[in-house]
């Protein structure tokens, strides 16, 4: 039977592959972007789901596309795949791996790409080896530098960007106009216990002894990436009280006990500037369940106060409502020449979590937009075919 069911989803991968991707009509050349289609999960050259999960698009100056993401589930490489359409996805192999001589050992997660004055810069998360206490997580984030996009990428320095003194991941760049660089980041919920009203809650009808929660964090970083300027700052945090519009669905992990222990999260941040306001986008819940979403929240300055958006969550599970997504999370905003965004992201379906083998996150992008009243809204998640991205 488990053959079968494996049978089963090959099956359906390749319908979507072939059925989505690259699809033109060649009779009308001037038309034809708008007739190219593509599929969520995003997939390979051989049509199998790209498994990854905190998918990071970078749109490099020799016109190519790379995707970068936590390689699910060995979290020992991170891997990069290319395309000049955003549809068709070649595998280029691991861009980075550890390496005996550097401050990381393990567990690579959530690789983010910028490209500076001819290098390419890999901000990511690891477990740091100056571990005395031998803390369970001991994750520190790291800068690596490569020639090219595809790496390989070497670490900078022989230790952290700094130590923070408590586990953090999630790293976020923002170039500000003005010079600055911003840096972002996500302290885990490890050994992390807070007190709220869902806390006392939970405590009070033994659900719960503690409630840990993730916390994203902002400051300036220095122009070499060697180290941060100032203290860091607290940007966001899961709701106190239980009155909270935001507790609706920040708290739905907790109060269904998804997770390896109680926990909050507000971690995996993405800032970008439309306009003259700020936008954070960032994930809630518990990273591989049902529950994982993705809201924001804004601020006319990139380290706050920023205020969370009353339409949250913008992106969230579909399968409520007839559809096969779950898991939705982690993402960040690809924008386009000609200002059309997407938002990248992983997500997991029954027919990826069979054909994985399993249950890996796997990458989506669909298109999302600021209204003019400056609501954010993402239009999905989607599996049907979707128009390609016009890149030129």
């Amino acid at each position: 039977m488990k053959n079968m069911n494996k049978l089963t989803a090959l099956f359906f991968i390749a319908l979507l592959f072939f059925s989505c991707g690259g699809k033109k009509n060649n009779s009308n050349s001037e038309n034809i972007d708008a007739q190219v289609t593509y599929c969520n999960p995003l997939t390979d050259l051989d049509g199998k789901p790209i498994t990854f999960g905190d998918p990071f698009i970078l749109h490099a100056s020799d016109g190519r596309f790379y995707m970068y993401g936590t390689s699910d589930y060995t979290f020992l490489d991170y891997k990069c795949y290319s395309s000049d359409d955003l549809v068709h996805w070649k595998n280029e192999g691991s861009c980075l791996i550890p390496q005996d001589n550097t401050w990381t050992t393990d567990v690579f997660w959530a690789p983010e790409v910028y490209e500076r004055d001819g290098k390419y810069y890999m901000f990511h998360s690891s477990n740091w080896k100056n571990n005395p206490d031998k803390e369970l997580e001991n994750f520190r984030l790291g800068v690596a530098v490569a020639d090219k996009p595809t790496g390989p990428f070497i670490e900078m320095y022989d230790e952290p960007i700094f130590d923070s003194k408590y586990p953090i991941i999630d790293a976020n760049i923002y170039f500000a106009e003005d010079g600055r660089i911003y840096f972002y980041y996500s302290r885990c919920c490890y050994k992390h216990p807070v007190e709220s009203e869902l806390a006392a809650k939970l405590k009070k009808e033994g659900k719960a002894d503690e409630i840990q929660e993730s916390w994203i964090y902002g400051v300036e970083i220095k122009s070499d990436f060697s180290g941060i300027i100032g203290e860091p700052i607290l940007l966001l945090c899961p709701p106190k009280t239980l009155a909270d519009k935001q507790s609706s669905w920040e708290d739905l992990s907790a109060l269904a006990g998804e997770g390896e222990a109680i926990r909050r999260w507000n971690e995996g941040s993405y800032l970008f500037k439309y306009g003259d306001t700020y936008y954070m986008m960032y994930s809630c819940n518990f990273w591989r369940g049902q529950h994982y979403a993705v809201g924001y929240a804004t601020s006319k300055s990139p380290l706050g106060p920023f205020v969370k958006a009353k339409n949250n969550p913008v992106l969230e599970k579909n399968v409520d409502q007839g559809g096969k997504v779950y898991c939705t999370g982690h993402n960040m905003v690809l924008t386009l020449p000609n200002g059309d965004m997407y938002c990248v992201y992983h997500g997991r379906t029954a027919e990826t979590d069979s054909i994985t083998g399993d249950a890996k996150r796997v990458a989506f992008m669909d298109k999302m937009e600021i209204l003019p009243n400056g609501e954010l809204i993402v239009y999905g998640p989607t599996t049907e075919p979707q128009p390609a991205p016009i890149i030129r």
